[in-house]
């Protein structure tokens, strides 16, 4: 497998039928990183005496983006063809 960096690779190439990544799991991270950026942001903004105005439904729908996708690539890992 060449590294992602010493291949001149596009971005969308992660997403075709045969390539070496899991894309579940890139969108989870991508998911989980932004939901780690929410909580630092609430945490800065909560220590300055502001309330962080973000909906309820917003950060939920980040969490069963995470879980979803963690969920299925644990299970595809496990339940081979």
């Amino acid at each position: 497998m060449e590294t992602f960096l010493g291949k001149k690779m596009l971005i969308m190439e992660i997403f075709k039928d045969n390539n070496d990544w899991n894309e579940k799991s890139v969108v989870g991270f991508i998911a989980f990183a932004i939901m780690c950026v929410i909580m630092i942001v609430d945490l800065i903004t909560g220590w300055l005496g502001r309330d962080l105005m973000i909906n309820e439904f917003v950060y939920d729908s980040f969490v069963l983006v995470v879980l979803g996708c963690f969920g299925i690539s644990g299970i595809e890992k496990f339940a081979k063809k």
